[in-house]
Formats: structure tokens, C-alpha cells, sequence
């Protein structure tokens, strides 16, 4: 059995004590301080808050990853809008550590028809009553053609909303603006804005969007990017955002890749990675390591901003019934990255369809999950620290 340090300590003392008076007392010596470490956000008028949160996501990288699951408190396989609704507390009596939301219905021209936005509002604020990070991503409809977030039919459409005064500018600035509105009215118990990390133009690498690789070119990109920030902080002076970029790595890559079409340190805060490599545990183990490497060189915290298998399957299409410790703990264990979070599971009463990719108690692997949750190193609800207290020895600036 291995005794504590401090205890073998006490016990020599007590033993010279008792032998010899002559004896000098052995005291331990003070634990080294800890090094402060000094983080930067894009956004220096930040609320304390954000600055809080910040500072906690850098600092929790050290003890193990925030389990998040987007939607979870929305809606899940069997239930919508249900109060308390969340198919991860159903399986093991605990909240996801992070909340994932979709900020679109709130900002576009579904903002007036969408059934979910007052249950989006509900749930951040329960999000964080309990303390938990809220992380919010934006499947946005094209602002020039008036499809959905997957119409890439035209080049034109950033362009366009760099275009000042052009009308696709002036619809853009609006759905910007419903956003700045929104963030506004998020306050938590004591009056305070609460903190988002919010990740727009989220796998920008990918060509599936108006605003990726297919319809976009480098130098545009680079720019709606700038342009949504410096709209949001300066313009509107919204000053509890935290800025994730997430590229979608699904293959082993390098570090060059999470950097692809980077828009400069000074306008990120969080590098994300969104991973769909299925059963390639070794891609989503050097990604992470990499992404991981390039948050301390940076000085920036990371995380698996999304992942997931459809039906949470295996290569043969058959139910994974281990898959959250061998897919998602297995390679992941013993590397810094403050979160991972999983995606949604669609409301599917009849079970027609299995499109779901987090947890729910009818799945084979929800046994597994319940051994996920056991790890020291995997963060819940109850796991966590006060996020919105300045970590130890961190200063953000």
C-alpha cells in the first residue's frame, strides 16, 4: 500500500520525537508555486466573467476534458423540450460539463418562426445555474440565395457581405445584430452576462458551406472572419464571447492543417478540431496531440469541438456497445485539451432513423458510457471547478 508523502513524513517525526529530544523536528517543505501563466483574449474589454471562464479552460486542460453534448438539454431521442430533458443525466445522474447550442434560428430569417429559441434561452440559463460551459455554433442559411447553411452554389455570398452597403451586407449586419440582442439578454443569477464560446464559420476547411473552401477563397475568408468579430466587440460592444475556430480534421494531419486559413492570433481564442473519423482512433490521437501541442505554443486553450459516430456503430454497422472508453477515451487519455463535445441526438420517437451520436439509455453502449463517466479523467457537471472564477495562478488579459 503506498502512504501518502506527508504521511511518512508525520510518521518519521513522531518516531525521531520519541527516540530523541535532541533531534531536530523534520518539517515538509512548501510546495513550489505554482508559474502564472498569462492568456490573452481577442476581445480586452471581455467581462470578468469571460475572463474567468477562459482562464478555467486553459486551466482544466491539466486534469481532464469536459464531456459536451450539443443540444442535450433541448431535446433527445424520445423527448423535446422537456424540462430537466438530457439523455446523458438519464443514463448516469449527471449533466454534460458543456452545453452545445446553435445560435441560427436565433439570428437569420427563421428567428420569428423557430419553436426552440425560448427553450434555447431556458436552457443556457440552466446551463449555467449549474455552472457549466455553453459552447454555440451557427448552421446559418445563405444570406444571398436563400438556401440553407449547405448551399454552396455561389461563390459570391461573402463578397457580397463584405461589401458595404451592398444588400447582403445590410441583411448580414441585421442577423448580427438579433445576435448581439440575444447575447445581451443572457444573464445569470447575480445580473451578469454570461460567457459563450461561440465558433461561426465553424469547419471552414470543409466545402459543404457557402462560407468554406468551395466558395470562399483564403483572403475572404480570413476577412468575414475579422468582420463578424469586429462587428460584434467593437460595434455592437458584445463583451461575453470567447472565439473558436474548428476546422474539421477526419484523417491524420498535421498541425499546418488545424492552421488552414488561420485568421491570426490576435482573433482567435480557442482552436477547436471537429472530428468525424469514425473508428480511426489513431486520427483522432494524433490530431489531438497535435492540437493539444499547438494550444501551449500559442497559449490558447483546445478541444474536440465536435465528433461522433451516426448510431454511435462500428465498421460493420452493428451497435458500438464500447465505444465512449475505446473510441473516445482510449485515444484522447493524458493529453491537454480542456473539451469534447459530441453531436446531437434528433428527437426520433418512433426510432424510425438512428441519427444520434451522443448517449441514451436504450443503446447497448450505455453501460460503457456509465464506465466513461467513472474515469477521473472524463469532467461532468459535478466534476467541475467554478468556471466563472479566475482560475489559479492565470491572468487573462
Amino acid at each position: 500500500m503506498r502512504f501518502p508523502k506527508i504521511l511518512l513524513l508525520i510518521a518519521l517525526v513522531f518516531h525521531m520525537g520519541c527516540s530523541s529530544a535532541e533531534e531536530p523536528i523534520i518539517t515538509p517543505p512548501d510546495p513550489t508555486p505554482q508559474e502564472e501563466v498569462k492568456l490573452s483574449l481577442v476581445d480586452k474589454n471581455a467581462t470578468e466573467k469571460t475572463k474567468a471562464l477562459y482562464s478555467n479552460l486553459w486551466a482544466i486542460q491539466s486534469k481532464g476534458f469536459m464531456f459536451g453534448h450539443h443540444d442535450d438539454l433541448l431535446y433527445g431521442r424520445l423527448w423535446y423540450t422537456d424540462a430537466g430533458g438530457s439523455d446523458t443525466k438519464e443514463i448516469v445522474g449527471d449533466f454534460p460539463g458543456v452545453y452545445s447550442v446553435d445560435f441560427a434560428e436565433i439570428m437569420d430569417d427563421r428567428h420569428s418562426s423557430s419553436d426552440l429559441n425560448d427553450d434555447r434561452k431556458r436552457t443556457i440559463l440552466e446551463a449555467r445555474s449549474r455552472g457549466e460551459a455553453i459552447t454555440a455554433c451557427a448552421h446559418l442559411n445563405n444570406p444571398l440565395t436563400g438556401g440553407d447553411s449547405w448551399d454552396n452554389s455561389s461563390n459570391q455570398v461573402v463578397k457580397e457581405i463584405l461589401t458595404e452597403g451592398s444588400a447582403t451586407n445590410v441583411k448580414y449586419k441585421v442577423w448580427l445584430d438579433r445576435l448581439a440582442s440575444f447575447l445581451g439578454e443572457l444573464k445569470d443569477s447575480e445580473g451578469d452576462l454570461i460567457p459563450i464560446i461561440f465558433r461561426p464559420y465553424h469547419e471552414h476547411t470543409q466545402t459543404w458551406s457557402w462560407w468554406g473552401s468551395s466558395a470562399t477563397t483564403q483572403d475572404e475568408f480570413i476577412s468575414f472572419w475579422k468582420f463578424t468579430v469586429d462587428y460584434l466587440t467593437k460595434e455592437k460592444e458584445v463583451h461575453n464571447l470567447i472565439f473558436a475556430i474548428s476546422p474539421q480534421l477526419d484523417s491524420p494531419s498535421t498541425t499546418d492543417k488545424i492552421l488552414y486559413r488561420w485568421p491570426c492570433d490576435d482573433y482567435v481564442d480557442f482552436i477547436g478540431i471537429d472530428s468525424y473519423h469514425g473508428t480511426n482512433t489513431n486520427s483522432l490521437s494524433t490530431n489531438v496531440s497535435n492540437l493539444a501541442a499547438l494550444g501551449k505554443a500559442k497559449m490558447k486553450p483546445v478541444g474536440v469541438t465536435e465528433t461522433g459516430i451516426e448510431g454511435v456503430r462500428d465498421n460493420s454497422g452493428n451497435e458500438y456497445a464500447k465505444y465512449w472508453t475505446k473510441e473516445i477515451l482510449t485515444p484522447i487519455i493524458g493529453k491537454d485539451i480542456s473539451l469534447v463535445v459530441v453531436w446531437r441526438n434528433k428527437y426520433d420517437p418512433t426510432q424510425e432513423g438512428y441519427h444520434y451520436y451522443g448517449p441514451w439509455a436504450q443503446h447497448s453502449s450505455a453501460a460503457d458510457f456509465k464506465e466513461f463517466y467513472k474515469s477521473s479523467f472524463t469532467l461532468f457537471s459535478k466534476d467541475l471547478p467554478n468556471m466563472y472564477k479566475m482560475a489559479e495562478n492565470v491572468v487573462v488579459e
